[in-house]
Formats: C-alpha cells, structure tokens, sequence
C-alpha cells in the first residue's frame, strides 16, 4: 500500500539520522566488552574445566565421582583456567555423563576420560538444548523435537530429525576433575539454511 510504504521510508530517514547522530557517542562510550566478558563467550579450551549449570552443585567444579554411572546426563559450561565461566555464548553448554568404558565405541572411548564423555548440548537439528534423557535408551533427548542420540557411540543419532551427531569434546581427568583434553569434534548447534 502506498499509506505503509510512505510510513516505512519516513520511519527508515529517522531511524538512519538518529543513528548517524548517536555514532560518535557510542565511539567515545569504548567497546561494548570487557576483556573477561570476551573471555567468558569463547568456545571450550583445552585445560577448561567444567561447572555445573544447575542442581545443588550449580557453579561447582564437576568431578568424575560427581556423575553417575550409566546416566543421565549434566549440563555444564567450561570453565577457564583462571575460573572464568564460559557461559556468555549459549553453544558453550555442555552435557557430561559418565559409562563404565568398556561399553563405549572404540570412537568414543577414544575421547572420553574414565568412561566421562562430553558433547555439545545443542542439537543439531533446530538448536535447541539436548536436555533430557531416556532410560529405556540410556540416550540425550532433545527436548524440542525429540531427537535422540546415543552418548555411547559418538553421540550417533538414533531417533528423531537431527541430522548428525553431537559435536565431543576430547577429556582428560586432573585429580579427579573434568578437563578439556581437545576442542569440539565438529561443528556445534544446527545447520544454517
């Protein structure tokens, strides 16, 4: 309609002119971060730990012994060596379950530490949180869609629509503590269309 396409080119100058006016003010404001906020969005390291994003031990340090075998699953998000918690970027969350190793694929047994295996808690399919378990699969379940991934084969699909495994993190233990060992296997959250 002419009336709304008038109303949007009216609306846009304004928009554009105001901008332009407030641009030297947010230059002498500096930038938008602080060196630890920039800190706090970056993708798990090596030597990262982890904390535990919620429950009784929410922000704590996850220890091996803190898991329990055969599931479910926690949610963690790395923890710098300087204890800065990267939680500023959401693909940064993590799900941790532990399995005794013998019951793990020569893959992922391969990344794991103890039997401790780590994957990106997004899923593949939208980006949604793979926050739930299932006991009849001992499997993650995406909550949004109902993808389900096998944690003891690579995070391998087994239901659902999400079209390729979990992205894992490599592990180590350090006195018992959850340690990145390597950074993610693959490419973290959904596919851009």
């Amino acid at each position: 309609m002419p009336c709304d396409d008038w109303l949007h080119r009216r609306c846009y100058k304004r928009r554009t002119i105001l901008g332009l006016a407030l641009a030297p003010l947010l230059m002498l404001a500096g930038p938008a971060c602080t060196a630890e906020e920039g800190e706090a969005a970056k993708p798990p390291a090596p030597d990262d730990r982890f904390a535990f994003l919620t429950g009784p031990k929410k922000g704590e340090v996850v220890r091996a012994e803190d898991l329990a075998l055969g599931g479910p699953q926690v949610q963690a998000y790395p923890m710098a060596p300087d204890g800065t918690v990267r939680s500023d970027n959401r693909l940064n969350l993590v799900i941790l379950a532990r399995f005794d190793p013998a019951a793990l694929s020569d893959e992922t047994r391969a990344r794991a530490a103890d039997g401790v295996v780590a994957y990106s808690a997004i899923c593949t399919h939208q980006g949604c949180p793979v926050n739930a378990w299932s006991k009849e699969r001992n499997a993650l379940v995406c909550s949004c869609h109902a993808s389900i991934f096998d944690p003891r084969n690579a995070a391998e699909v087994i239901g659902g629509p999400a079209p390729r495994p979990l992205a894992a993190l490599g592990l180590k233990l350090k006195d018992g503590v959850v340690t990145v060992a390597s950074t993610f296997s693959g490419r973290v959250g959904a596919t851009q269309g």
